[in-house]
């Protein structure tokens, strides 16, 4: 059912993003209903009024917001109490450090190592900080520097009795590629002749190439594709749909080399495998529940964050239409059928590329239950949001307390559901009690 959406434009305080190059509402909708807020100078309270400024001391966010009205999809993801937060105070924990330019952290659920993948083309495997050696090396195949390089990786949600996990890299054309592997008998080592390549897209560009694969609630792999890179979208990919670029891509692991399910722009010409349109580069995004949470980088202006329902049909975000909530190629534009972010910032105090990150589930920090976090790789910011039916609620800027995190490639969670941050420069901190 349709329920109201309020916009939320955030001024946040305070290197080029791998994923990025960083050089209102009529017949707006939206898959995920939000309201305006704002929040509580020192902890968890949050006031809704419509439109507001509310300026805050510590964490420190101000918020101006603006309504329209919408929905398609609503949530099964509903945050029915609130985890104490008003007191709690967070710091970063180092967990390693001298990575090889790491661009993402994860580890199947229930396993005590952590994965990190480097921008050459290794997986790193660590186990209470210590180094266990290269899970995998691919570095042969990939192309690196700037935005290219081993971008992403996703365990088959069956690992690890399913052995497959799968990686998602450019390689020396530059193009992107979508390839599953397979755990042999050494569970610290996948074996590399056990690999298949799943899905190859041409890539016009050396940027804005996504890098993100995951496996959502219904067995689905995610992937997300940049809109092929060159300013301002060129060749206008985030808005066709037979294009695989400017998208995230929905498939079946299961085929061969993959099989395709009932996608909503398969018809009218649109590509079978395209799940959602208008995405520039969805560098990260994540799942909680049949929540879908993207972290868009923007072009020069605007950074926004996405939220959708699985079950959301022909999503479109409105890339290269609009730059967040905001008309792009022209002062008056024709906004029917796109989905507005719930939320964005701009290019002020040092922001420019947005790095999307992970709702917690952990048990470390039960008052962060709920909690998106999603950061700035530029100024190093690091945020959070909660959502539930009525909308976006406890929005809070941790920078104040955490510091700034400079070169933010990525967030990441462990097998236990705990928050890992990763940097440009090396760095591997998991989010613990300050």
């Amino acid at each position: 059912m349709r329920r109201p959406l309020a916009f939320l434009t955030l001024a946040l305080p305070a290197l080029a993003l791998l994923a990025a190059a960083c050089s209102t509402t009529e017949g707006t909708t939206s898959s995920v209903p939000v309201f305006t807020t704002s929040p509580d100078a020192t902890g968890g309270t949050s006031t809704t009024t419509a439109p507001v400024a509310t300026t805050s001391t510590a964490p420190v966010t101000t918020t101006t917001a603006t309504t329209t009205t919408s929905a398609t999809a609503t949530s099964t993801t509903t945050t029915t109490s609130l985890p104490p937060i008003e007191d709690l105070t967070l710091a970063l924990v180092e967990v390693a450090d001298g990575l090889a330019q790491p661009v993402f952290v994860t580890a199947p659920p229930g396993d005590d190592r952590l994965f990190v993948v480097e921008q050459g083309g290794l997986i790193q495997l660590l186990r209470d900080g210590q180094r266990l050696g290269a899970f995998l090396d691919v570095s042969a195949l990939v192309s690196t520097g700037g935005e290219r390089g081993l971008l992403g990786l996703a365990f088959h949600p069956g690992y690890p009795a399913d052995p497959r996990f799968y990686v998602n890299y450019t390689d020396r054309r530059g193009d992107t590629v979508v390839a599953e592997y397979r755990v042999g008998a050494d569970p610290d080592r996948a074996d590399p002749a056990l690999g298949r390549t799943l899905l190859t897209v041409a890539q016009p560009n050396r940027n804005h190439n996504g890098g993100m694969i995951a496996f959502g609630p219904d067995g689905y792999l995610y992937i997300g594709m940049g809109d092929g890179g060159g300013a301002g979208d060129p060749d206008r990919t985030g808005q066709d749909p037979a294009s695989l670029l400017g998208s995230i891509l929905r498939i079946s692991v299961d085929g061969d080399p993959y099989t395709v399910p009932p996608n909503p722009w398969a018809g009218d010409g649109g590509a079978a495998e395209v799940w959602a349109k208008g995405l520039r580069n969805p560098w990260r995004f994540s799942f909680d529940g049949d929540l879908l949470y993207i972290g868009d980088v923007g072009q020069g202006a605007w950074e926004e964050i996405d939220i959708a329902h699985v079950d959301s049909w022909r999503l479109n975000f409105g890339w290269s239409i609009m730059e967040g909530g905001h008309c792009f190629r022209e002062a008056d534009c024709g906004r029917t059928g796109l989905e507005l972010p719930v939320l964005e910032y701009a290019h002020e105090n040092g922001n420019c590329s947005v790095t999307g990150g992970y709702v917690y589930r952990g048990t470390a920090l039960p008052e962060l239950d709920g909690s998106y976090f999603y950061g700035d790789y530029c100024s190093g910011m690091v945020a959070s949001l909660r959502h539930d039916l009525e909308g976006l609620f406890d929005l809070r800027d941790w920078t104040t307390t955490l510091g700034a995190v400079p070169g933010l490639t990525s967030f990441g969670i462990d097998g236990a559901g705990e928050l890992y941050l990763v940097t440009a420069e090396g760095a591997l901190y998991r989010l613990g009690r300050g």
